[in-house]
């Protein structure tokens, strides 16, 4: 009921469908019938990073000189969505990790070292991570604490980084380090490989994403060479802001196709499950739940590719961005919801995509910027 139509669209090319197709058939055979077993087991095989590099997925929006692969805003949303419909936040989160760790490298970093980082990572060789939230605070990225000091040709790291998707098994971590002063002024980013002497790392447990690897990262005094530099001292602020702007269009794609799941799936069950003599899709209460849901994911979709088509203009529309964060984030809460509702006390066993999206919610009302920063960003953007 919810599939896109054939109708000829104002965003979507044949090129954006041949890509979903393509994206479709690499998520029903490598990643749906697997998407339980590898959350029971915490974690999913290195090689799908192979596999998903070898369909074009990686090089997504990233040069082509170093495996990239050129994409709009709508390719990505495709590539986004897409990834939703086995319903596995976890695969997908760190699956795609590189896309909020590797863009400082191909924006910022010196021209040898994105030639030696970039093509391992779009290749699905190495995987690449983003670490900013500390222990003392998350979106308060100008007050972060991890210290980076010169000596000689490297910078001596010290601190700890929490909550780091990819964490345990990156190779590579693009890490936001203080260099000088208090303030924005003062961060700066790093690139920190895997076999630097003084890194550790502590897995963490969490409520969805089981599929995920999640770490806290401590640095105790790590020599990380100047070359690694991303950007200029002092610029690593400015970077992890456009950074921000890109994960949370990202995390919109992710989080309406998320919400359409729980349609998809709670129409089917609502079909065959059956109370009174009848399925329960024909009781007035049920139908109305699934037009509910329908029509939040309809929102939420319309505002999304609005809003993906005014940044292909060039506006920068930041304020938009923050709302669309929130607007996803809370269509999927609320589809997720009904959705387990719907399916009853199937809706709380393991194994089905609405308990597994479930549980995911507030990961994504929470990563990226909370719900709440984001109000307050979208307010001071409005002259508030």
């Amino acid at each position: 009921m919810l599939e896109r139509t054939k109708v000829q669209s104002p965003f979507y090319t044949a090129e954006h469908e041949a890509f979903r197709d393509v994206m479709r058939r690499f998520v029903s055979r490598e990643i749906e019938p697997y998407a339980h077993e590898w959350d029971e087991a915490g974690e999913f095989p290195r090689e799908l990073y192979r596999k998903a590099s070898e369909i074009g997925l990686l090089g997504l929006g990233f040069p082509e000189e170093f495996g990239g692969v050129p994409a709009d805003q709508f390719m990505k949303i495709v590539a986004s969505q897409e990834l939703a419909r086995a319903g596995a936040g976890g695969v997908s989160s760190s699956l795609m990790s590189h896309t909020i760790g590797s863009p400082p490298i191909a924006r910022a970093a010196r021209p040898e070292v994105k030639a030696r980082v970039l093509p391992q990572v779009l290749a699905g060789e190495k995987i690449s991570a983003l670490a900013i939230t500390e222990p003392s605070g998350g979106s308060d990225v100008a007050n972060l604490r991890t210290k980076a000091r010169r000596e000689g040709d490297h910078y001596v790291v010290s601190g700890e980084k929490t909550f780091i998707t990819s964490g345990m098994r990156a190779d590579y971590l693009t890490v936001a380090v203080r260099t000088g002063g208090e303030g924005p002024s003062g961060v700066s980013l790093l690139l920190i490989e895997d076999d630097t002497p003084g890194l550790s790392r502590t897995k963490l447990k969490k409520m969805g994403w089981w599929a995920s690897d999640t770490a806290t990262l401590h640095f105790d005094e790590c020599r990380v060479p100047a070359e690694n530099l991303i950007g200029e001292e002092g610029q690593g602020f400015k970077l992890i802001m456009h950074n921000f702007n890109s994960e949370r269009m990202g995390m919109a794609a992710s989080c309406t196709a998320y919400a359409r799941v729980c349609v998809e799936e709670a129409i089917a069950y609502a079909k065959e499950r059956k109370t009174f003599g009848k399925p329960i899709a024909q009781h007035q209460v049920i139908r109305h739940k699934l037009v509910d849901m329908a029509q939040k994911v309809a929102a939420s979709q319309a505002m999304l590719e609005l809003l993906a088509w005014r940044l292909g203009q060039g506006e920068s529309p930041v304020a938009e961005i923050c709302m669309m964060k929130n607007q996803a984030t809370q269509t999927m809460a609320f589809c997720a919801s009904e959705a387990v509702q719907i399916f009853g006390g199937a809706g709380f066993m393991r194994g089905v995509k609405v308990e597994r999206i479930y549980r995911e919610v507030k990961v994504n009302a929470i990563g990226g910027g909370t719900e709440e920063i984001m109000k307050d960003l979208a307010s001071r953007q409005m002259g508030l």
